[in-house]
């Protein structure tokens, strides 16, 4: 039942539009966060439904969103839906009035306590279109999610192979964290409030023509329209030794993680990580304490490739402090067994002769778009890395009613730099967003798809924020902003005058602006943050 609270040390609601302030709720033990969203003054949850970031410290635009400085979310401010992944939960909204020189917000205690929503996802499937995902990922969870909020009341179905619900996958190499109850966002009995069929199995073939799915057991499914959210496969070595012995594991399931950490038992391991990539270096800091850890990378620094060697070389230093080695611009030649057990890994050797003794390896080397179960496939056709290309709504090029997202996906970029080239982005919220997207076409097709500034995060000893995408357009400079050894900088990725890409350590609210500037294609000029521009000082981004 709603009642009145008072908000401690607030005696007024005169905040300027995209103004924000934390407020304690007398006699609750919670806080509130007052912002003026578009106009409109009220009060709303305070902290992100995602992570529990502090949303005081994120960004309110001047059309009323507000995102989370940690990962991206986003949420509408006047009525707390998520407009951006990776949240799933709203936010909770209260009516705030003014009275007698104190504020009070209006709401039930137990929803302003618990500081978030959940949406509106519960119904009994009614006939019409007959949705059918496959795969378990990011992307699927978007557009089941997507779909029963946007008012879809067909039947849905989601195939899936790995075993378990959508699980939180950023967390297997960020924590080698094992715990389905902590991973799955989602527990069976919410997908069957909202008429969600879950199918264990794995799709093998599609006939798009009579519109059916065929998986492993040989069960046909039907669909009218077709989600394809495979995800990615991770890369094997093709080299001596890596695809016989065991003790050597990719990270890409639940299932991996549970070897893995298996293995380690109580630590005290020597670990060999081929790949200076995102996997492999959270991987390394992850396993770090307790144990030898080595990482082998072709790049001069780590996650070069992404960041240029600047920005790596930082990194580089941060991870080596907690006593990670590295071995780069090196290359693998081969694993050899161990003298104990012929049957499991005991050394890698590198070209230059180099040999590191191990008790495990890991690898860290990509992915590859899952589509298997396409090749050869007449009526779709697959690019070059095998993976599908699809238009700003995420449908097949080619194929009616049927969509690809997520890491099989290559579709246009529009933020900046971008001008519409066909990229593919293996990021987490890039995946839910594009499976918010499907839903809202598939739902309305008269909708048009916007644009979601692409954001991911890593865990490399200290966190990693990046916005941007720097795959359609390259770079040529980068701005380097703050002090790297005192663990707070920013780096602006520069194509000419163009910020395409921004990356940043110890400044979050710097990231969750960048990327609203983003979305709207308003961030400064490389000439203007050479000048020391601080993008905070620009404001509410309208």
């Amino acid at each position: 039942m709603a009642q009145e609270y008072k908000l401690k040390g607030i005696t007024s609601l005169a905040l300027k539009p995209g103004e924000k302030l934390e407020a304690e709720v007398e006699g609750l033990d919670t806080k509130v966060l007052l912002l003026n969203a578009g106009g409109n003054v009220q009060a709303v949850g305070s902290r992100c439904t995602h992570y529990g970031a502090p949303l005081v410290k994120g960004v309110v635009g001047a059309n009323g969103t507000i995102t989370c400085p940690w990962h991206g979310a986003c949420f509408n401010g006047k009525t707390g839906d998520v407009e951006d992944a990776p949240a799933l939960d709203p936010l909770p909204v209260f009516k705030a009035i003014e009275r007698d020189g104190a504020v009070y917000i209006s709401g039930d205690a137990a929803v302003i306590k618990n500081g978030y929503r959940k949406p509106n996802f519960q119904c009994a499937a009614s006939g019409g279109d007959k949705v059918l995902v496959v795969g378990g990922g990011s992307g699927a969870l978007g557009v089941i999610e997507g779909l029963r909020e946007k008012g879809f009341r067909g039947a849905i179905t989601l195939i899936t192979n790995e075993g378990y619900l959508p699980i939180d996958r950023p967390k297997l190499s960020k924590a080698l964290m094992t715990d389905l109850g902590k991973l799955q966002w989602r527990d069976e009995s919410w997908f069957k409030s909202g008429s969600v069929d879950i199918v264990n199995d794995e799709v093998t073939s599609v006939d798009f023509a009579t519109k059916t799915v065929t998986t492993k057991t040989g069960s046909k499914f039907a669909y009218t329209k077709l989600v394809l959210a495979t995800g990615g496969t991770p890369r094997a070595l093709p080299l001596p030794g890596f695809r016989e012995l065991g003790n050597i594991f990719t990270l890409r399931t639940v299932h991996d993680t549970k070897k893995i950490v298996s293995v380690i038992g109580e630590k005290g391991k020597k670990i060999v990580i081929i790949g200076s990539s995102f996997i492999g270096m959270e991987v390394a800091v992850a396993t770090a304490a307790g144990n030898q850890v080595t990482v082998v990378g072709l790049e001069k620094v780590p996650l070069e490739r992404v960041l240029g060697e600047k920005v790596g070389a930082i990194i580089q230093k941060g991870v080596e402090a907690k006593g990670v080695k590295f071995y780069l611009s090196a290359s693998v030649e081969k694993a050899e067994p161990s003298p104990s057990d012929p049957s499991v890994v005991g050394a890698v050797y590198l070209k230059d002769g180099t040999r590191l003794d191990a008790d495990m390896v890991i690898l860290g080397v990509g992915v590859t778009p899952a589509t298997e179960y396409l090749k050869g496939n007449s009526q779709v056709q697959l690019e070059a890395d095998g993976s599908i290309k699809v238009d700003e709504s995420f449908s097949v090029i080619g194929l009616e009613g049927v969509y690809a997202i997520g890491d099989i996906a290559t579709h246009p970029y529009h933020g900046p730099g971008g001008d519409g080239k066909l990229v593919r982005i293996e990021h987490w919220n890039v995946a839910q967003n594009a499976g918010r997207t499907a839903a809202r076409h598939i739902v309305d097709p008269t909708v048009k798809p916007r644009f979601y500034t692409p954001v991911f995060w890593s865990a490399l000893g200290s966190q990693l924020r990046y916005a941007g995408n720097t795959t359609a357009s390259g770079w040529d400079d980068l701005i380097l902003q703050g002090d790297p050894d005192q663990g707070k900088w920013v780096a602006y990725y520069a194509k000419g005058e163009t910020i395409v890409a921004m990356a940043s350590m110890g400044m979050d609210p710097v990231m969750a602006q960048c990327a609203q500037l983003m979305s709207l294609n308003k961030m400064p000029t490389k000439t203007q943050l050479i000048g020391g521009l601080d993008v905070l000082s620009l404001g509410p981004p309208e």
